[in-house]
């Protein structure tokens, strides 16, 4: 776990930003790039670097998706009618994963992928252990009887640390809930600023 942690640490402090507005991420008090030269502060970018740079921040937002796994979903939402960028963010929203951390049910986005792949939630009555299952709106998660006990998901509900977007229908006392719609960009709690239309632009080279 620890390894885990730094890593993604490492990841906040390389794209300068709070990646998940956590108050305990160390980019709060060392605002520069990890490693031995990173007193040095962050470099300007080119117009492929702020591309290149804004498809990590979106990636890395969503934990462990590989680039394979997030070319995938591009390539989907570039197929679907509309904004290309407003149908990528609506199809990372609906892995169950980050729904799962939207739902406030875990602290972050890694401890979502461990509680999916642990079988310890219901999708439509069904148990559900794949952190990148596609939701449907209409689709209704839940923990399962004997995990409601579990401390990680106790606390998390307990936490004011983050707030539940207008997308998601959820009884905190049940530990319940519905994904209502396919969400757009301004209705995505993002802590930072996620630009998907450079994104667009970087696969579209």
């Amino acid at each position: 776990m620890s390894k885990r942690l730094n890593r993604k640490y490492g990841v906040s402090r390389r794209l300068g930003v709070n990646l998940w507005g956590r108050a305990n991420d160390p980019f709060n008090s060392r605002n520069c790039p990890p490693g031995a030269h990173g007193k040095s502060g962050y470099k300007k970018l080119t117009d492929y670097g702020v591309q290149l740079q804004a498809k990590q921040k979106l990636k890395k937002y969503y934990g462990n998706i590989t680039e394979k796994q997030f070319r995938l979903t591009y390539d989907e939402a570039s197929r679907r009618r509309g904004d290309t960028s407003q149908n990528l963010v609506g199809l990372l929203e609906s892995r169950l994963d980050a729904f799962v951390y939207r739902c406030m049910l875990v602290p972050t986005v890694f401890a979502a992928r461990q509680l999916v792949n642990h079988k310890h939630l219901k999708v439509n009555g069904r148990v559900v252990n794949i952190p990148s299952y596609r939701l449907r709106p209409g689709d209704v998660v839940e923990v399962r009887e004997k995990s409601k006990n579990i401390q990680n998901i106790q606390l998390a509900l307990a936490s004011n640390e983050r707030s539940i977007p207008s997308y998601i229908e959820i009884d905190k006392d049940k530990m319940v809930a519905k994904y209502t719609r396919l969400p757009e960009l301004v209705d995505v709690p993002y802590p930072v600023v996620m630009e998907p239309s450079l994104v667009i632009e970087f696969y579209s080279r």
